[in-house]
């Protein structure tokens, strides 16, 4: 009878889970990690002074983790020992490459087929083409874990001869942490919270970790298309082919942001406190590693909260628009920014179609941008505007910043989060998840049923008038 009952059991999980559909299962898979991460990091095993965490600290440190932001609310090195700092570790890497991603990886090199379930699962997760997912997922693992090791070898040139065995795991944790765009730092011994002010003039330091958020954050699909398109054709010397139009888009505003984030920082703060006393070629060092961590990442080699309030305005926006499609940061994304801006200039033009390059965007591109910038600002507003209520005390630029932080799954800090209330850092929770599975997906895994196969529907044109 136990025997059956227990079989029932699984059939019925087993049913289920065929029925859920793919980015519900997403979303769900992210939902059971920061849990479990969060459930982990509240035991005395993992706190330096082997007492519990508090429940909210320990589940906001582990979708902090789990969504690759960043912020948190006590230094990730005072407050945690080396379990702790192993278990953040392994959430930062299961969550930037995404739960699926891994498993369905996992198999593939160890030469398993993938079911037709699976591949969606995977295709919704990376956002790449199901034709060419095997092959997707594969260049994924072996490209982030040699990207990984290579930033590794790099950090501990610079670590180990400074803190002997201690840097060879600095320099693996900053190496991970910056390929998944996490910003999680435990170099809290040397400056509590100060994250990497400590090497704000190193070169190697600051541009390796710069190198590895750029490689995460432009998504595995670039990455892909690079391999294909130019690597692999010149290692079998055969002819090079362009790259796709999405690369192409991603590359280009990846660089025009980079730039114009470079450029504004420095005039802003060039006399300011951030940057004063400092040499040219330190200046610009640090406005391009806050340009490149502002979008994704959420390192800071400069104390935020000494920022103009206008240099905190513009770093709002890099982080609002965040990395793009397929990569381990958060946002908008840059492809999207691409099509509202062209959206915007075709509407100014009298034009049907928003074009770019001589190749137009399809409508529903068209309007999934529009949604996710819409629910995007939309959660930003309402949940800046809670903050402020609860949080009177703080600065409203403050508070937006930390809220487009968490949105964005940036991590970059005002120093605002400590302070809070645990109403507040329930809403930067929820933010953070949301910014890392995407608004829309989410929206769509809670009101998402099946549809059933009938007749197609042709309504009515409703006629309203706009603008």
């Amino acid at each position: 009878m136990e025997s059956e009952t227990r079989w029932q059991w699984r059939e019925r999980l087993r049913q289920y889970m065929h029925n859920v559909p793919p980015v519900r299962l997403i979303v769900i898979s992210f939902v059971v990690l920061i849990v479990v991460g969060g459930l982990l990091l509240t035991t005395p095993l993992c706190s330096r002074e082997h007492v519990p965490t508090n429940p909210v600290d320990a589940f906001f440190t582990s979708c902090s983790a789990v969504c690759v932001t960043g912020l948190v609310p006590f230094d990730t090195y005072l407050h945690w020992n080396t379990l702790g700092q192993v278990v953040i570790l392994v959430l930062i890497q299961v969550g930037g490459l995404g739960l699926v991603t891994l498993t369905t990886g996992v198999t593939l090199l160890l030469r398993k087929k993938m079911g037709l379930r699976n591949l969606k699962l995977a295709t919704e997760n990376t956002n790449g083409d199901a034709a060419n997912m095997n092959e997707l997922l594969r260049l994924i693992l072996l490209f982030t874990f040699t990207c990984e090791f290579v930033g590794a070898v790099l950090l501990m040139i610079r670590f180990v001869p400074l803190y002997s065995g201690q840097g060879v795991w600095i320099s693996v944790f900053l190496a991970v942490s910056a390929y998944c765009n996490a910003g999680f730092d435990i170099l809290g011994f040397l400056k509590p919270c100060g994250n990497l002010i400590p090497f704000a003039e190193d070169p190697l330091v600051c541009l390796t970790i710069a190198g590895l958020i750029i490689i995460g954050g432009i998504g595995f699909i670039v990455i892909s298309d690079i391999y294909r398109a130019k690597l692999h054709t010149q290692a079998h010397r055969q002819k090079r082919m362009p790259l796709s139009f999405h690369s192409r888009i991603v590359l280009l505003v990846t660089g025009l942001l980079l730039l114009v984030g470079t450029v504004l920082i420095l005039l802003l703060e060039y006399n300011n406190v951030t940057l004063a006393g400092k040499s040219f070629g330190s200046k610009v060092l640090i406005s391009f590693f806050q340009s490149v961590s502002a979008r994704t990442a959420g390192f800071a080699s400069v104390d935020i909260a000494t920022e103009l309030d206008f240099t905190k305005i513009v770093t709002i926006l890099l982080m609002f628009i965040g990395a793009s499609p397929g990569g381990t940061g958060g946002g908008i994304k840059t492809t999207t920014l691409l099509v509202l801006i062209c959206t915007v200039r075709a509407v100014l033009h009298g034009d049907e179609e928003a074009t770019f390059a001589h190749r137009r965007f399809e409508k529903f591109t068209v309007y999934r941008a529009l949604a996710i910038a819409a629910m995007a600002l939309l959660l930003v507003m309402v949940a800046g505007g809670a903050i402020s209520v609860l949080e009177p005390q703080a600065s409203t630029v403050d508070v937006f910043f930390e809220v487009t932080s968490a949105f964005g799954t940036v991590g970059t800090s005002a120093n605002l989060t400590p302070t809070l209330s645990a109403p507040s850092k329930i809403i930067l929770i929820f933010l953070m998840f949301a910014g890392r599975v995407g608004p829309v997906s989410l929206g769509m895994a809670v009101s998402l049923k099946h549809r059933h196969e009938s007749g197609a529907c042709v309504l009515p044109e409703g006629k309203i008038v706009v603008g």
